[in-house]
């Protein structure tokens, strides 16, 4: 089969701290105002993506790689990942504060989940006035100090916090320790895996009244306890041209604000394309087919694809590939 550009169904999730702007802004089909992310494109073990356009419609993004796996994915990202997915899509909606967390690296999570790490970045849509990030340390600590802030309720008082607007860009590595502030809604791209390790939550109760689970001692040695101003992405936002964000071993992406048809030659890129719609619409085309994304929308571009057209007058893309 020649594969064109597919999209997929959302998986929505409820969260206690998730609101309505997926709803209101991006026009998700939320069904209650607690809903905190929407899973554009996921390959994660029981929240597997659904094609939703075209003839592949119903098929399941581990159906694709099981039956196209190099024509999808690219000979070289088949290599490396075999028939996992390496790339989890996100909106994500935070009415309130997301609890402390951080994410362990590869070799933790291989060792301990047998999951890839947790390497991610974020890309601000929208931002109260006054909300904020929490990104690292505020200084260096040690492990003894910053356990005796766990015991003395003192941890927030170690933080980073980044006030935030539109457009700003931030790169998680794997052991910072961060949280996304109340009222923001931004777009993540991450490494495939759901492993996260909570340090803390307000003391926050779920709908059952039960305090959520800590993952202290997990956390202790998957930190990085030094401050590093690290996480800024500064890009250039040149028009109708790919500009470079973040480039790591895990993802490479690059923003695009278009207001004309740009044309890309992909024949040597030898890997899926992924463009998450931040603003706008618009119309993108390979060798077979042409599919059309609004703000808030995802589509992937199969690695087959020699070129890809963008037809727009105006819209924001984020581009991603491996």
């Amino acid at each position: 089969m020649s594969l064109y550009p597919l999209k997929f169904r959302p998986i929505l999730k409820e969260r206690l701290w998730g609101g309505s702007k997926l709803k209101e802004i991006l026009e998700k089909p939320v069904q209650n105002d607690t809903t905190g992310e929407s899973w554009e494109l996921s390959g994660v073990k029981g929240d597997v993506s659904v094609v939703a356009n075209g003839e592949l419609k119903g098929k399941s993004l581990q159906d694709l790689i099981d039956d196209y796996p190099e024509t999808l994915m690219g000979k070289r990202i088949f290599e490396r990942f075999g028939n996992e997915f390496p790339i989890l899509i996100k909106f994500i909606d935070a009415k309130k504060d997301l609890s402390i967390q951080l994410h362990p690296n590869d070799a933790l999570a291989r060792a301990r989940h047998d999951s890839f790490g947790k390497t991610e970045m974020w890309y601000v849509m929208d931002a109260d006035t006054d909300a904020n990030l929490i990104i690292g340390f505020n200084k260096d600590v040690t492990k003894e100090e910053y356990s005796q802030s766990l015991k003395d309720d003192t941890l927030l008082n170690l933080l980073n916090y980044e006030p935030v607007k539109e457009g700003d860009t931030f790169f998680i590595n794997t052991g910072k320790i961060h949280a996304i502030g109340a009222g923001v809604l931004l777009a993540e791209i991450q490494q495939t895996s759901d492993i996260t390790y909570r340090v803390f939550d307000f003391k926050r109760k779920d709908k059952n009244g039960n305090l959520r689970e800590l993952h202290t001692e997990l956390a202790l040695d998957a930190i990085d306890y030094s401050k590093k101003n690290d996480f800024k992405v500064n890009y250039p936002k040149e028009t109708n041209t790919p500009n470079s964000m973040v480039d790591c071993p895990y993802f490479k992406t690059r923003f695009m604000h278009l207001t004309q048809e740009l044309i890309q030659d992909v024949s040597q890129r030898d890997s899926f394309t992924i463009y998450m719609c931040v603003n706008g619409i618009a119309q993108i085309e390979n060798d077979f087919a042409a599919e059309t994304v609004t703000k808030g929308e995802t589509i992937l571009v199969p690695a087959s694809s020699t070129k890809i057209r963008i037809k727009t007058n105006d819209a924001q893309l984020l581009e991603v590939t491996v």
